[in-house]
């Protein structure tokens, strides 16, 4: 049986082992989300990058710490969250990062419905709209909405109390929602 036709208690095992080939496979398996994961917590495509890979060595050389294999994913992105955040903390206390502006643009896809163009734009403004939204609100947004952690979760990656994390979440929907209020006509 070839690595890509294992699943992923048996690659991890492998890894375990030293298995290099196992650990590619781990990584061509999750580095994409990993990469997406980190990237919208320090928004820089290289540092991006070096977080996801620093994440997978220290997921590799800690493998054993992992209590249950099947949430492995779940584990590895914690790594990648943890490692943004303080990766984001520790360069943003030296320099002001430039907010990206751009919005995504959406080149002609021949084959794909109307409704899918504006709902990929409408996606895109909004996760362009919620880069303008004050770091701690953008990063709280993120890690409910798009990542999915619950609020006990969140808490403790960003070490607040549950009262300040369910403001701070309150808050940053109503700025996001009165900043996409202009632009609902677009």
């Amino acid at each position: 049986m070839t690595l890509t036709n294992q699943n992923i208690e048996q690659l991890l095992q492998l890894c375990k082992s030293g298995n290099q080939h196992a650990q590619m496979e781990v990584y061509n398996r999750y580095y994409k989300a990993m990469y997406n994961t980190a990237h919208r917590i320090v928004k820089d495509n290289f540092e991006a990058e070096d977080i996801m890979q620093d994440s997978f060595l220290t997921a590799f050389t800690k493998l054993d710490s992992l209590k249950e294999i099947k949430t492995f994913g779940s584990w590895l992105k914690r790594i990648v969250i943890n490692n943004s955040i303080h990766h984001y903390k520790k360069n943003s206390k030296y320099q002001d990062l430039p907010l990206d502006d751009v919005l995504y643009k959406i080149e002609d896809c021949s084959g794909i419905t109307e409704d899918y163009k504006f709902n990929t734009l409408k996606a895109n403004l909004v996760l362009e709209t919620m880069k303008t939204l004050k770091d701690n609100y953008r990063m709280s947004l993120t890690l409910h909405l798009i990542e999915g952690y619950d609020y006990d979760e969140i808490c403790e990656i960003m070490n607040i109390s549950s009262a300040n994390c369910r403001t701070m979440i309150s808050r940053a929907k109503d700025s996001l929602r009165k900043k996409l209020e202009p632009l609902a006509h677009y």
